[in-house]
């Protein structure tokens, strides 16, 4: 069993916070908590196992009023909280596993309520997953750089070309700028292998425009001038 699952040993129910994002396993979460609803959230999970779960949810979007049953979110866990005097709090979670919202509890919480089963990814093949894996590292790394580049910002990338698959196909999904839709795919998936491989798709896509856009950039901190002559003809 894995550190995930052992989080969640024994909790078959968690307040549920329909939010317009979606969270991942492993990934940081800042959220801002002022409803007066929330505020109770946040107070209760505190005084239990700091957990509750994360749902996507676009109400404006959506004619219902929460998730349906079947949905599938991510457990957060509330790793830090800084209270202000007027009752709001500004708290850091991290996703902790996926789960299916099997239904809605009917109590007195002025939040949701629901029993929830959890999941991750099926066995694959290791070799596999591992190339899949390098293939991805190094394609959003390209993106990265360029986007630095672009940013002009000088700290370095950090290594992730040793991250385990699973773990990376999270961290790239989570920090890829997609619609959020799709990134609720990528979250339903119950195959490394097949997330790996939609990231490198989509990533393969994206990473001439983004180093063309670096390349002028950087012609264009030095007007022009990059040590060779331009043909305008």
């Amino acid at each position: 069993m894995s550190q995930a699952f052992d989080k969640v040993k024994g909790v078959t129910e968690l307040p549920i916070f329909p939010l317009a994002v979606v969270l991942f396993p492993g990934v940081p979460l800042p959220l801002h908590i002022f409803e007066p609803r929330y505020r109770q959230m946040l107070d209760d999970v505190r005084a239990g196992d700091s957990m509750f779960g994360v749902s996507y949810f676009d109400a404006s979007t959506s004619e219902r009023e929460a998730p349906a049953a079947g949905h599938i979110g991510c457990v957060a866990e509330v790793t830090e909280t800084q209270t202000m005097p007027d009752g709001r709090s500004n708290i850091l979670t991290v996703g902790i596993i996926r789960y299916r919202l099997e239904e809605y509890i009917e109590r007195e919480n002025p939040y949701l309520l629901a029993r929830l089963s959890y999941f991750e990814d099926e066995p694959e093949d290791a070799t596999l997953l591992s190339e899949n894996a390098r293939d991805v590292a190094e394609t959003f790394t390209r993106i990265a750089r360029a986007v630095r580049t672009i940013n002009d910002e000088r700290a370095n990338l950090p290594d992730i070309s040793a991250t385990e698959p699973q773990r990376l196909s999270f961290l790239v999904a989570a920090a890829m700028e997609i619609d959020t839709e799709v990134k609720q795919d990528l979250l339903e998936l119950r195959s490394t292998a097949e997330r790996l491989r939609r990231l490198r798709e989509m990533l393969g896509r994206a990473v001439s425009s983004y180093e063309e856009r670096a390349r002028v950039h950087e012609l264009a901190k030095g007007n022009g001038h990059s040590g060779r002559k331009l043909d305008l003809e």
